[in-house]
C-alpha cells in the first residue's frame, strides 16, 4: 500500500512539472537564432508590428545653411577726405543716386593747397627743363653745342618729369591737374555708380587725416550671400540645380541665386567653407548684414527612404529587421543618410523589394 501511494504521488508531481514547462514555452513571445528572430505563433507582439516594402523613389536632395547678405566689394565704396581740413559744402543726401565723378562734399585744406602749389611748381620746372633740353639738342645739331651739356639737360628733364608725376599723383584722383585752379577747395567725388547709403557729412566739421569715411556709396541691385558649408558636404555642390534664398521677413518671396565663388580655404574653427551666392536685388529685399536661409538643391536621383521608427540602434550601429518568412526577421545593419519628414535615407544595407518592420520594432529590442 505505501508503494502504490508513492507511485501515485510521483506521477502527480511529474505531470505538474511537465504542465508548467509547456505553459512556460507557450508564453515566450519569440526565439532567437543568431541574428534571426522567430515570433511564436500566438505571440501578442505580432499584432503590434507593421511592415514596409522597401522601394526606391525620386529624391532631390537639399542642403540648408545660414547666410549673411554682403555688398559686392567692387560696387561698394567708403569715402573719406584724403586731406585734413574743414567741410565747406555737401552735394548729396541719403538715398541719392550718384554716378562716377559726382561731387559729394568739399573740404578747405591747407595740405591740399600745399599739394596744389607743389604740383604747379613741379609743372613749371618740368617745362623749363624741357625747353632747356630742346635748346641744347638744337645747338648740338648745328655744331655749336656741347655733348656733355646736352646729356645733362636730358638727365635734368627726366628728373623734373618724375617729380611732376609724383606731385600730381594724389591730385589726379580728385581733379585734372591741367584744369585745376589754385587755392580752390578740394571737391571729393564718387568713384563708383550707386546710391548714398551712409551720409555723415556735417557742415563746418574739421576732419583729421585719419578721419572715418563721411559717405558710403553702394550699388545694391546685386548682392552676395555668404553661406557656410561643412567640409563633409562640399560634394553636394558639384551637381546643383538651383540655389534659393529665404528671408524670414518675406516668407512668401522666392529669391533665386547662383554660386559665384567657393572659397579654397577651410575655416579651422568651424570646419566649413564660405560659399558666395550672387542674387539679383532690384527690389532691395536683401539688406547687407541681414541673415537669410540658403537652400542648395541637387540633381534628382533614386534613393531608398524608410520610416524613422524602422531604424534601431545597437552601440554605434544602425540596423533594421528584415522579414525572411512569416513571423521571422533578421537583423541587417545599414548605413543611414539624411532624415526628412520622419523618414531616414538608407545609403547601404537594404535592397528594393525587401520587407522590414516599419513600426513596433522596439518590442524586439531585447532579442539577443
Amino acid at each position: 500500500m505505501p508503494i502504490l501511494l508513492w507511485l501515485s504521488t510521483a506521477s502527480i508531481i511529474l505531470y505538474s512539472c511537465n504542465g508548467k514547462k509547456e505553459h512556460s514555452e507557450n508564453t515566450v513571445p519569440y526565439l532567437t537564432k543568431g541574428d534571426t528572430i522567430i515570433l511564436q505563433k500566438n505571440s501578442p507582439i505580432i499584432s503590434k508590428l507593421a511592415v514596409y516594402n522597401v522601394k526606391e523613389e525620386e529624391y532631390s536632395p537639399n542642403l540648408m545653411t545660414v547666410g549673411t547678405v554682403k555688398a559686392i566689394p567692387n560696387t561698394y565704396a567708403e569715402i573719406a577726405s584724403p586731406f585734413a581740413g574743414r567741410i565747406l559744402k555737401s552735394y548729396v543726401k541719403l538715398g541719392q543716386k550718384v554716378a562716377p565723378g559726382s561731387p559729394l562734399f568739399s573740404v578747405s585744406s591747407k595740405d591740399y593747397f600745399a599739394a596744389q602749389k607743389d604740383y604747379r611748381d613741379a609743372q613749371q620746372e618740368y617745362r623749363q627743363s624741357e625747353l632747356n633740353m630742346k635748346r641744347q639738342q638744337d645747338l648740338l645739331q648745328h655744331g655749336v653745342g656741347i655733348q656733355r651739356e646736352t646729356e645733362e639737360a636730358a638727365t635734368e628733364f627726366q628728373i623734373k618729369k618724375t617729380a611732376l608725376a609724383n606731385a600730381s599723383a594724389a591730385l589726379k584722383i580728385y581733379k585734372n591737374g591741367d584744369k585745376m585752379s589754385m587755392n580752390t577747395p578740394l571737391v571729393v567725388v564718387s568713384p563708383i555708380k550707386g546710391e548714398v547709403v551712409t551720409n555723415d557729412i556735417v557742415m563746418g566739421q574739421y576732419l583729421k587725416e585719419d578721419a572715418l569715411p563721411m559717405v558710403v556709396i553702394a550699388e545694391l541691385s546685386k548682392v552676395w550671400i555668404a553661406g557656410q558649408v561643412k567640409e563633409n558636404d562640399l560634394h553636394f555642390l558639384q551637381n546643383l540645380t538651383g540655389v534659393e534664398v529665404n528671408v524670414s521677413a518675406f516668407p512668401d518671396r522666392k529669391i533665386t541665386g547662383k554660386i559665384y565663388h567657393v572659397n579654397e580655404i577651410v575655416n579651422e574653427a568651424t570646419r566649413s567653407v564660405e560659399v558666395l551666392v550672387e542674387c539679383e536685388n532690384n527690389d532691395r529685399l536683401l539688406k547687407p548684414g541681414m541673415f537669410v536661409n540658403v537652400k542648395f538643391s541637387n540633381t534628382s536621383e533614386k534613393k531608398i527612404f524608410v520610416p524613422a521608427k524602422a531604424v534601431l540602434q545597437f552601440n554605434d550601429k544602425n540596423y533594421v529587421l528584415v522579414q525572411t518568412s512569416k513571423n521571422e526577421y533578421v537583423k541587417k545593419y545599414v548605413q543611414t543618410g539624411v532624415t526628412e519628414n520622419n523618414r531616414i535615407q538608407i545609403l547601404s544595407g537594404l535592397k528594393p523589394g525587401e520587407t522590414i518592420i516599419s513600426d513596433g520594432a522596439f518590442y524586439l529590442l531585447d532579442a539577443k
